[in-house]
């Protein structure tokens, strides 16, 4: 891409669609740098709305409102990436939209999602294509079971997808699932999940944070540890794998990459995020520059800045009125940071914030686990698994 696009002036207007906590971390990073930031979202009052210049309370599917939209701000960016693909086709022929439809069209669906990562040689799971009943017992004689059923669009958090462990789980998965078509993935014996976060400028320079693993409950991350603690040649990989994929989508932004670690040190990849994503949040309190500044600086047309890390850290997401009710004891804790997102109902499964801590550089993978997150305070019930499948 050309270097040539001149970087937007200080009090510019950025668009942001949706206004979940990542817009309204986005819109302080970009405020930081002077821009305003207008937020597009059907729900009124939403945490990106609470600190954003401006707002539109719409439906995504309402053009005039879109188009009202695109006249009151310089470019559009996104917080989430189930908008609506027509909505980005409306906006994009009135005002540049980074990153741009094809980002968000392959990573919104599962199936575009899994041929782009191979074709970007990044390594996936067995995956098949199940548009009807009879496909998916194809699918399950190519692939095998014990495998993982998912809908193409619109799952998250664990949401929309079935683990299949016997031949007589398929029709209750089937009929329970949708929208259709599905895809059938191979059941991965992974031994951790770690995330790589990339960011790209409108001119083409790509810059990495450093790889972090994740672990997660009821299917909701829960803690990430940043650095990873994997083999220097694993992470340096993941890291490559990150810049790969927003160099072949030509993607102006930040686009996290998950994958999964295998017993015998191979990657595979599991999702694309073409936006900022919860296991980069450390980066807030741990580096220079946020992903959400990087994110902003992108769009913006700024330079992409550096993405060392000054400190080790972990991050642990507050869940439901459970996270809320910790708050006080880690507004006193030593060397931990607190972000809320202004929601006013705790409802169970909702993220209400997050809180990173600090450590020496270079002192996470001596440390013992235990007292580190006893420091962060133990939040959720339930088991924590290395990643959902």
């Amino acid at each position: 891409m050309s270097g040539t696009v001149a970087p937007l002036p200080p009090g510019a207007a950025i668009g942001i669609l949706g206004g979940g906590q990542l817009g309204r971390m986005t819109a302080l990073a970009a405020a930081s740098l002077g821009y305003r930031c207008h937020v597009y979202a059907p729900e009124d009052d939403s945490p990106g709305m609470q600190v954003a210049a401006a707002r539109t309370v719409a439906p995504y599917e309402d053009v005039a409102a879109l188009r009202r939209f695109a006249a009151a701000v310089d470019v559009v960016t996104f917080e989430f990436e189930n908008v609506p693909a027509d909505t980005l086709a409306t906006l994009g022929g009135l005002v540049p939209c980074r990153p741009g439809p094809r980002a968000l069209s392959i990573c919104q669906d599962r199936l575009r999602e899994k041929a782009f990562l191979a074709e970007a040689g990044v390594p996936v799971a067995p995956w098949r294509a199940v548009r009807d009943r009879a496909e998916l017992d194809a699918a399950v004689a190519a692939i095998g079971l014990p495998a993982v059923l998912k809908t193409s669009r619109l799952g998250y958090d664990g949401r929309g997808q079935a683990v299949l462990r016997d031949p007589a789980d398929l029709d209750a998965a089937w009929e329970r699932l949708s929208p259709r078509p599905l895809i059938l993935e191979a059941f991965v014996p992974f031994v951790l999940e770690v995330s790589a976060i990339a960011a790209r400028g409108v001119d083409g320079t790509t810059v990495t944070y450093d790889v972090v693993e994740n672990r997660h409950r009821h299917h909701i991350l829960d803690t990430s540890f940043a650095p990873a603690r994997v083999p220097e040649a694993v992470a340096r990989r993941a890291r490559e794998h990150a810049a790969r994929v927003v160099e072949e989508l030509e993607l102006v932004g930040v686009a996290a990459v998950e994958l999964f670690l295998l017993p015998d040190g191979r990657l595979l990849g599991n999702e694309i995020a073409p936006r900022p994503h919860n296991s980069g949040h450390w980066t807030m309190n741990a580096c220079g520059i946020s992903q959400f500044e990087q994110h902003a600086r992108a769009v913006a047309g700024l330079p992409v800045g550096d993405a060392a890390r000054h400190a080790d850290a972990v991050m642990r997401n507050l869940i439901g009125a459970e996270g809320m009710s910790a708050c006080a004891g880690l507004l006193h804790a030593r060397d931990v940071h607190l972000h809320l997102y202004g929601k006013s109902a705790a409802r169970p499964g909702r993220k209400m914030g997050h809180a990173n801590l600090l450590l020496p550089l270079g002192s996470l993978r001596d440390a013992a686990e235990d007292p580190l997150l006893a420091r962060l305070g133990r939040l959720q019930e339930g088991p924590v698994s290395p990643a959902p499948q």
